[in-house]
């Protein structure tokens, strides 16, 4: 058989599924603010922002609502940073994993080994 190349579309889990969500968020806070991005392009965002604090729900049954606002956020944001300069992205995207590297380079490690004591 032929061994498989890495796909470059993989996305490394460097801290779990939260610092992922605050990473595009911090994301999409630094393409707001960059000039470079189209104005058009900014609308996506808030838009999708009216959307989740308006009391108007394209679902109403009770979960299904909850999965089509997260659902709505996520591609929001996935359309959003596919239509910025993606070299722009790219740039802020160094300096948010440049951040991330430092604190995990100030971190403490201590290598130990852990043993059951029972009481008998």
């Amino acid at each position: 058989m032929t061994d498989k190349k890495p796909s470059n579309l993989t996305v490394s889990q460097q801290g779990g599924v939260v610092r992922n969500v605050l990473n595009q968020l911090k994301l999409i806070f630094r393409l707001m603010g960059d000039s470079r991005v189209n104005i058009f392009a900014k609308i996506i965002p808030v838009g999708a922002l009216i959307y989740l604090i308006s009391p108007v729900d394209a679902i109403s049954i009770p979960f299904i609502g909850a999965v089509d606002d997260a659902a709505l956020l996520w591609l929001s944001s996935y359309i959003f940073t596919e239509l910025s300069p993606p070299e722009v992205v790219e740039e802020h995207m160094k300096e948010l994993a440049g951040n991330m590297n430092l604190n995990e380079d100030q971190a403490d490690v201590v290598d130990a080994e852990a043993t059951d004591v029972s009481d008998k």
